[in-house]
């Protein structure tokens, strides 16, 4: 449904973005992930027509970016991350004004309005003015613009930017329920945020893309160790020198009196030995867990070696997305 190949956008001698190439398909959700300045609202903004780009093609929905921008236009709803709205203008007022722009058949117009108000839950709002409105529920209406028209694409740029927690939770819901009728592709620097409403994540460093995969799959590919969180009642003084002695066991590191995170050669499973090894110590088990690599650590690690290498010597973004 998006296809992006080998972009890129220079202002001058500065580049924005370069050689990003992904991919999404029909009823995906995909998150762009990134720190501010990364390069994704200016690859939003090429997507969605509102820049040229210097080089490169990306299609979306069949279309072509650049020869067919208007077909591109009628197949996207755009939440940029400041909404379009007009204040002065009723929530109906302005969504039939967007409705119109955007090419709502006229006979078909209140039926899609009253179907968007109820979707996003704006009907106890629909006759008050914007300006008037809460954050969260202006954000609502950014979302409803860019649904009216029923197109099969989204382009949701930091679409929780500046909401309070409750509000973020409310507008995640909606972009779930969203998912599968439509293809989305969500720009964020929030990390939680990737995982919330998104399968896959292509992650965006300096205007370049370091990683394009699935969180799980990305987690899996960076691992270099088994770790266990293992917590016990009664520790002995020695339980760490005990633990390192288990065979397969790396390090041990003690994170409060009653738990150690035992780590392991990479597939080496402990936590049936572990658990078996504590049980006949007596040391009374609590807790025993595997411990994942989170996006923080892979966004983390990934943007660190990222940083830490030269120019055009770049083999982790060819090992993730292998």
């Amino acid at each position: 449904m998006i296809d992006v190949k080998h972009l890129t956008k220079l202002y001058g001698t500065k580049t924005a973005i370069a050689d990003v190439t992904f991919s999404v398909e029909k009823g995906e959700v995909l998150a762009f992930l990134g720190p501010n300045g990364a390069g994704k609202t200016t690859t939003m903004r090429i997507l969605t027509g509102a820049l040229p780009a210097t080089s490169g093609t990306a299609r979306v929905a069949g279309h072509d970016c650049f020869d067919q921008p208007m077909e591109v236009k009628r197949a996207i709803g755009y939440l940029p991350e400041v909404p379009p709205l007009y204040g002065e203008m009723t929530v109906n007022e302005y969504l039939t004004f967007v409705g119109r722009i955007k090419g709502v058949d006229p006979a078909q117009l209140p039926a899609a309005l009253d179907r968007t108000l109820e979707r996003l839950s704006l009907g106890d709002v629909r006759g008050r003015l914007i300006a008037n409105l809460s954050r969260g529920y202006k954000q609502r209406v950014g979302l409803a613009q860019a649904i009216i028209h029923d197109p099969p694409v989204l382009v949701l740029d930091e679409p929780t930017s500046g909401l309070d927690p409750k509000q973020i939770i409310e507008i995640r819901e909606l972009i779930k329920e969203l998912a599968g009728s439509h293809t989305i592709i969500l720009s964020t620097h929030i990390l939680p945020e990737a995982t919330a409403v998104a399968r896959r994540v292509v992650i965006i460093h300096e205007g370049r893309i370091v990683a394009e995969d699935s969180q799980e799959r990305l987690s899996a590919r960076l691992r270099r160790s088994e770790k266990v969180s293992v917590m016990v009642k009664t520790p002995p003084t020695d339980v760490r020198e005990r633990l390192q002695a288990l065979p397969g066991v790396l390090s041990v590191h003690q994170d409060d009196p009653q738990t150690f995170l035992v780590e392991a050669e990479l597939g080496h499973d402990l936590r049936e030995d572990l658990g078996r090894f504590v049980v006949t110590s007596g040391w009374g088990l609590l807790e025993l867990k595997p411990v994942s690599i989170t996006l923080e650590d892979v966004f983390l690690r990934l943007t660190q070696e990222e940083s830490d290498k030269g120019e055009g010597d770049r083999p982790i973004v060819e090992e993730v997305r292998s």
